[in-house]
């Protein structure tokens, strides 16, 4: 299959022989391509966030699986919504071929055997409910594709997540995301501008999504869960500017609030009680802003 992944970049022939600056110049060159790529892709994105918002508000999972560079793109991007949006553990969860260990090493092998991404899925109880992206730069490893088509086979929704248009999971994939950015300035090395543009991906799908479910108020991160003394701070100043009250007041109704900005917030705002501010909240879907309408 011609994967334009895999192709030689004519703009870094020769790159063996260039002066550092050089080198770095050509490669920041390719990387201002990335976002380009990515905005041709925003329609299929935003159908896949409109998938996971209505998983997530029916009980569901979002599930993010790959291998190698994709796989460990996925674990940080689920990694990163516990303490920025106070989820469960288990609301996002990312896999990679070979197990935790191929965070760290690289399992040869792993990424081939088709029979393991269905195995995967099947450990962790995966529903109809849930919504799986797989994640492959290349849009062909197989340990991926079993996943998505064990999904698709329970009625799971599917995404996809790939820099090459042509390739298997686009045809496997519900919706299929294909930021294609070219070939890489090291002609095959996918954790480049293709990992790049995977991370913008996710970066949305997460964010997005976890705006639509009311874990935003303006653009401040109200459902920050503070469990260290830098998010302790977030948070104070996160209520600080959502009520424009002074610190003293912030630290105050951040700890009435049970370290949940967004409860202080609307406890603030709405002068009422903890047990009040929570039921407010319930009222609205989460959404602070509807709850100070």
């Amino acid at each position: 299959m011609n994967l334009i992944t895999e192709k030689s970049n004519i703009k870094s022939i020769g790159i063996d022989r260039k002066t550092i600056s050089d080198i770095l110049q050509i490669m920041n060159d390719e990387d201002k391509l990335v976002a380009y790529a990515v905005e041709k892709e925003l329609p299929n994105i935003e159908k896949a966030v409109k998938e996971i918002i209505k998983s997530f508000k029916k009980g569901g999972r979002l599930i993010y699986i790959g291998a190698g560079t994709s796989g460990r793109l996925g674990i940080l991007d689920a990694s990163e919504c516990p303490p920025t949006f106070s989820t469960d553990h288990d609301q996002v969860i990312g896999i990679i071929a070979g197990g935790l260990e191929a965070m760290t090493v690289a399992i040869e092998g792993a990424e081939d055997d088709v029979e393991a991404g269905k195995d995967d899925l099947q450990n962790i109880d995966l529903t109809e409910k849930d919504v799986v992206v797989g994640l492959t730069a290349n849009g062909n490893t197989p340990y991926v594709l079993g996943a998505l088509e064990y999904a698709n086979s329970i009625g799971t929704t599917t995404v996809g997540v790939t820099c090459n248009e042509d390739s298997k999971i686009t045809k496997v994939a519900n919706i299929a995301i294909t930021p294609v950015v070219g070939p890489e300035v090291i002609a095959g090395s996918t954790r480049l501008k293709a990992g790049t543009a995977q991370k913008m991906v996710l970066n949305m799908l997460s964010t997005a999504s976890m705006i639509g479910l009311g874990k935003v108020y303006n653009n401040l991160m109200v459902d920050v869960n503070p469990t260290n003394s830098k998010l302790i701070d977030r948070a104070t100043r996160i209520i600080m500017e959502a009520t424009r009250v002074e610190r003293k007041e912030a630290e105050r109704y951040l700890e009435l609030s049970k370290n949940k900005p967004k409860v202080a917030i609307v406890m603030i705002k709405k002068d009422c009680s903890y047990e009040e501010a929570v039921q407010l909240l319930e009222e609205h879907g989460g959404y602070v802003y509807k709850v100070l309408e």
